[in-house]
């Protein structure tokens, strides 16, 4: 693996930002070299007063030496700059980028094992992290350790006893601070439960503000939300320490190489083995030779910290894709599922051999006890994950072997849980279909019934509706969710208890517009409540993960099993009246 291989899998960069990143490191390696040359010029300067001559002897060579000096200093920092801050921030939008695309094609089996807030971490605070470092951190780093390992070499070409008293300190300096590695990953992996932990507890607060005053309950919950507050604030200051302990330790180390290069010079003078200027010279070069090597060693143990924060952005970019072919080979849109198992991450089974046709042209309804596997059922069928073992097609299509944003293509979902976003009401149809015009969408709202709340809004169809439909009520946002599916008047439709939102009137205009969207197409419909599926074609009982009945309604009503069951709770239900 080349180094800039190695940069871009360590750092999560692109092709490009890893050449950039190489060329930071000569940045930095000439801008160190570069402050070397003033020191040449002083070695002149004091060469000549103990030579008997004067600076007034030669005034172009010491004028000359210092605007090359500072020509030189100039282009050397602002080639660095460029090459390092300039370039940073350029990456940085592409790794975010990156990451957003990336997540956009990777299963959402992951999704069930993060939570918003760590995700929200990752992106955010992560990649501020990796920023600093590939702006700051690493490429001072390279470039000093480069630049000093020229000025060493370049040492012991004068005399090798001064030039060990300078260095014999640098590698144990630096050992001190890679001593801390295990140290620092423990502290900055716990550290990262603990703010995960605390975003959990803020974001969870703003969510679930009107419940908690509602109870009474703000300040029970702030009690232990200010246990997670201080939890991080407790384990920075001990991690701030720790991390303080071995680079002050390893700074003051190099600092003894000062005292032993003055101690073996002092020594090498008085024995006549070398002269006043070579001493003056090792004098000037280690003390200017010192000062990147102090911060090289916090830039060090700031890369040692970031490790965490490269793992876990790793964990989202080395995830195996979703991928498939980009060409539809069904032949009909009847799907089949055909002895399907699926376990989620916690290997507990959900669907053990499931098997079942949802044909085109009918509503096929799937209910059952909670937990049965009903959801589970209409996910799979749509890849939002991949099964275990067993088969799910469309028209004869294995639907694993097809990309799921082209077979996503065929279908229109309505969920229970509606998701809308911080934009109108128009645009939050349109997702339906990006390319819709306006007539479009308000055709779709109004078979949706949208057109009676809309109408009372203070800008019609171009009200912004807050975050996830903050400002419209849950029947209204479900609305919504269903003019999406007639605008995209999809093959296949999954709906989830689409109508549970509303209120009887509705329900019952929308189910006959409903109605009309589904003729020959595929329809599957998740059911709870049994009025919803009074004119579907054929029921699929799902109880504890496998296919208990199925068959017509009138079927299974007279087998007197499960549906039938469920069909004389509900109606015993219906007729239970408060005392």
């Amino acid at each position: 693996m080349s180094l800039e291989e190695k940069l871009q899998h360590k750092y999560a960069l692109s092709e490009k930002g890893a050449k950039d990143m190489v060329t930071a490191f000569v940045a930095c390696t000439v801008g160190n070299l570069a402050q070397m040359l003033p020191v040449g010029v002083l070695v002149a300067f004091t060469t000549d007063l103990f030579n008997g001559r004067t600076p007034a002897e030669r005034p172009l060579f010491y004028l000359g030496g210092i605007l090359i000096c500072l020509a030189v200093v100039f282009a050397s920092q602002y080639y660095q700059y460029g090459a390092t801050f300039y370039s940073t921030y350029i990456e940085s939008g592409v790794r975010r980028r990156s990451l957003a695309e990336k997540l956009r094609r990777i299963p959402l089996s992951f999704f069930s094992k993060k939570d918003l807030a760590d995700l929200t971490n990752t992106i955010m605070m992560d990649c501020a992290v990796i920023e600093t470092a590939s702006s700051h951190w690493l490429p001072e780093l390279i470039g000093a350790m480069i630049s000093t390992g020229v000025i060493v070499i370049s040492l012991f070409f004068f005399d090798w006893r001064m030039a060990f008293a300078a260095v014999w300190v640098v590698p144990i300096a630096f050992f001190v601070v890679i001593y801390s590695r295990s140290m620092m990953h423990k502290l900055n992996r716990r550290g990262s439960k603990y703010r995960v932990a605390c975003l959990d507890g803020i974001q969870e607060a703003l969510e679930t503000v009107r419940d908690l005053r509602a109870y009474n309950a703000q300040e029970e919950y702030m009690v232990g939300l200010k246990k997670k507050i201080k939890a991080v604030e407790n384990h920075n200051i001990v991690s701030e320490y720790t991390n303080a302990a071995f680079v002050c330790s390893a700074q003051m180390m190099l600092k003894l190489g000062i005292g032993t290069v003055a101690v073996v010079g002092s020594g090498l003078l008085i024995s006549g083995e070398i002269n006043v200027i070579t001493f003056f010279m090792y004098l000037l070069v280690v003390s200017r030779m010192y000062e990147p090597l102090q911060v090289s060693l916090q830039n060090l143990a700031a890369l040692i910290a970031t490790d965490t924060q490269c793992e876990r952005m790793d964990e989202i970019l080395s995830h195996p894709e979703q991928t498939g072919v980009e060409k539809l080979t069904n032949n009909g849109y009847d799907i089949e599922f055909k002895d399907v198992k699926f376990a989620y991450e916690d290997g507990e089974a959900v669907l053990n051999g499931v098997s079942f046709t949802a044909k085109q042209g009918e509503v096929t309804a799937l209910i059952g006890p909670s937990g049965g596997g009903k959801t589970t059922v209409s996910r799979l069928a749509a890849r939002f994950w991949d099964i275990d073992s067993g088969l799910v097609t469309v028209g004869g299509m294995d639907i694993s072997k097809v990309d799921p944003e082209t077979l996503l293509s065929m279908y229109s979902i309505v969920f229970q849980d509606v998701t809308l976003f911080n934009n109108t009401v128009m645009e939050n149809i349109r997702i339906g279909k990006k390319d819709a015009t306006d007539e479009e969408v308000i055709a779709a709202a109004k078979l949706a019934r949208c057109d009676e709340f809309v109408d009372k809004l203070p800008e019609g169809y171009n009200t912004m509706i807050g975050e996830n439909g903050s400002e419209l009520s849950g029947g209204e946002r479900q609305r919504i969710s269903i003019a999406r599916a007639f605008l995209k008047d999809a093959p296949i439709i999954l709906m989830d208890e689409a109508t549970a939102s509303l209120d009887v009137d509705n329900e019952s205009l929308i189910q006959e517009a409903i109605s009309d969207l589904i003729k020959d197409k595929t329809v599957l419909v998740i059911a709870h409540r049994m009025r919803t599926v009074d004119g579907a074609d054929k029921i699929v009982v799902l109880k504890d993960g496998v296919v208990a009945e199925q068959g017509a309604p009138s079927e299974l009503h007279g087998v007197k099993g499960i549906y039938s069951h469920m069909i004389n709770m509900q109606m015993e239900t219906d007729s239970w009246k408060m005392a």
